[in-house]
């Protein structure tokens, strides 16, 4: 069951359940099995399946009153993503990353205490590295997290590691804010930051920053560790390529 605030906040949040639940179900919901699933009254649920309904976000069918979206979410969502100018500046660069790689390509930037996935660019191998843009990573345990970690100022740093617990994601995730902070500054040595098996335990990852407006973001090739590892040098030098490539174009 999921659980939401009360009030407007509460309404967003339950209005967004209610598209995450069909898209976990991928089948038509009726009103109590939607209620029940987001923690919330049925007749508040009724209400915001009413609104959905008016706005032509949901269609309802069959004498049990089940419910699904329509395409309009779909076509809204679309619009919005074709029209995202710095995505669509980057896609070609990082979509040239990897086919190079063979590995999963992602962009990334800083929000509050997490890495934001902003664009994933999945391999074409089965077994690969699996996200989707939107989804959040730890700072600490993630690449593109140490990336931007790692380019912060030193004082900036420290009064991040200073009020920060790192939380265990898997059993090789560094806790320590000491090993984190000798591991960023490898990481601003070489150019480029890595992890092995820190969020999820069987991926590796390597990412470096990139400036764009003004703001740090981050770019990471990341796979399964077995195929990673061995390709760890060439990973590498493929995604600075990639950083300098879209540095030198933006600043034409």
């Amino acid at each position: 069951m999921l659980k939401t605030e009360k009030g407007p906040q509460g309404a967003l949040a339950r209005t967004l359940d209610i598209f995450e639940i069909f898209g976990a179900a991928q089948r038509p919901l009726s009103l109590s099995e939607i209620a029940r699933t987001i923690g919330a009254p049925a007749s508040s649920c009724h209400l915001l399946l009413r609104s959905l309904l008016e706005r032509g976000y949901l269609y309802s069918l069959g004498r049990r009153k089940l419910y699904y979206p329509t395409r309009r979410l779909y076509d809204v969502a679309c619009g919005i993503a074709t029209h995202d100018a710095l995505i669509e500046e980057l896609r070609p660069t990082l979509t040239g990353l990897r086919d190079r790689s063979g590995e999963t390509v992602i962009l990334g930037k800083r929000q509050n205490d997490a890495v934001l996935y902003l664009d994933v660019l999945e391999s074409a191998n089965t077994v690969r590295y699996t996200a989707r843009a939107g989804e959040y990573k730890p700072l600490h345990a993630s690449a593109i997290g140490k990336a931007l970690l790692g380019a912060l100022p030193p004082e900036e740093l420290d009064d991040w590691l200073g009020s920060h617990t790192l939380q265990r994601a898997t059993p090789n995730t560094l806790t320590s804010a000491t090993q984190l902070k000798s591991n960023l500054q490898q990481g601003r040595k070489r150019g480029y930051f890595v992890t092995r098996g820190e969020n999820v335990v069987d991926v590796m990852a390597v990412a470096g920053t990139l400036a764009l407006e003004n703001e740090a973001f981050g770019v990471a090739i990341a796979g399964p560790l077995h195929r990673m590892e061995p390709a760890l040098t060439r990973h590498a030098e493929l995604l600075l390529a990639a950083v300098r490539r879209i540095t030198r174009e933006r600043a034409k």
